[in-house]
């Protein structure tokens, strides 16, 4: 296994240079770092773990996390994953610092202005898919403030890693529950957030992919826009219905479930409609217990909170990327029967 005192030897540089750029103190120029990683690379360096450990306590690091509003009850769970790992890594002199904001990309830049401005040390984020926010996630990681994605992704960016559900096949598996629960024609109203959110518009691209074999029988009445307000969506399912007497089964690709099923109460039609959503909050319990939604989709809100304050952690003691880009969490099926 090589050794910094190797890799100090064929650079020409000090051991205590090859410290600094392997654990990333700065205070080297770049044309000299840039050599000594790749030294580092060629050798096939891996640092020690333990003795990390020991250094990275005698450190204070920072890390931040820019999360949608709490207005959608699923961030409080993955809040609660946060908060879980930010009590552990305090052991390591480490704090994380929550901003929570709307699906508004001015409101995102500012939060991830102001962490940097705390000089946090890297940034957990759900991203707005904008090009602003993509621009400001490179920037940080030329600031060496490495970016984690959580729930949702941007393409194109320089984030290290994402942490969440593969949206396609989760919308695949609504997709699949739906032909599995129906029976003769469908038409299908499809209920989403914001179109700048990625994992809302890649839910509905694996959905009606997936129908694409069954749609002698299974259709696509319209799609529905709001922004993950449960009166917003109320009003908007009200008004799907209405125009669309023969709607007969509803997607809910994002929040709102609620407000979208009092609608489907009020009209009477509660035992006409099938309905599908996502994450297991008291709201969509509550429906599956009653019968009004026939099965949700869990997407394991803790672990995307944690894992990728893990994932920060881990690169910035060590300096090794995530050995996975795209941290898939599991798609748990429930439906009335296996509460």
């Amino acid at each position: 296994m090589a050794t910094i005192k190797e890799i100090a030897a064929l650079a020409g540089v000090s051991r205590g240079t090859v410290d600094r750029v392997l654990n990333h103190r700065g205070g080297v120029s770049q044309e000299t770092a840039e050599k000594i990683q790749e030294i580092a690379r060629q050798l096939d360096y891996k640092p020690n773990r333990a003795g990390l450990a020991l250094a990275a306590q005698k450190k204070r690091w920072k890390l931040g996390v820019v999360l949608f509003s709490a207005q959608n009850p699923f961030f409080a769970d993955v809040l609660a994953g946060i908060m879980e790992k930010a009590e552990e890594l305090s052991g390591y002199n480490c704090s994380v610092i929550v901003r929570q904001t709307a699906l508004d990309v001015d409101a995102q830049l500012k939060a991830l202005d102001e962490l940097a401005g705390e000089e946090v040390n890297g940034i957990a984020l759900t991203p707005c898919n904008d090009e602003r926010i993509r621009e400001r996630i490179n920037a940080l990681w030329r600031q060496k403030i490495p970016v984690v994605t959580l729930n949702t992704d941007i393409d194109d960016s320089a984030r290290i890693a994402y942490v969440g559900s593969h949206y396609k096949k989760s919308g695949a598996a609504a997709a699949g529950l739906l032909q599995l629960m129906t029976s003769g024609p469908v038409h299908v109203g499809i209920i989403t957030g914001s179109s700048k959110i990625l994992c809302h518009t890649e839910r509905i691209a694996g959905f009606c992919e997936t129908l694409l074999p069954y749609q002698n029988r299974i259709h696509i009445a319209d799609i529905v826009e709001m922004n993950d307000s449960e009166e917003e969506s109320r009003e908007k399912t009200l008004r799907l219905l209405e125009e669309h007497p023969e709607i007969n089964a509803l997607f809910f690709a994002a929040a709102g479930v609620d407000g979208g099923c009092r609608s489907v109460k009020a009209l009477g039609l509660k035992d006409r409609i099938r309905i599908i959503a996502y994450d297991m909050i008291p709201a969509t319990r509550s429906l599956l217990e009653d019968g009004t939604i026939a099965a949700v989709i869990c997407q394991q809100p803790k672990l995307q909170g944690s894992m990728p304050l893990a994932l920060l952690f881990a690169y910035l003691t060590t300096g090794e990327l995530p050995q996975k880009e795209y941290n898939y969490v599991a798609i748990d099926v429930r439906i009335r029967e296996n509460l």
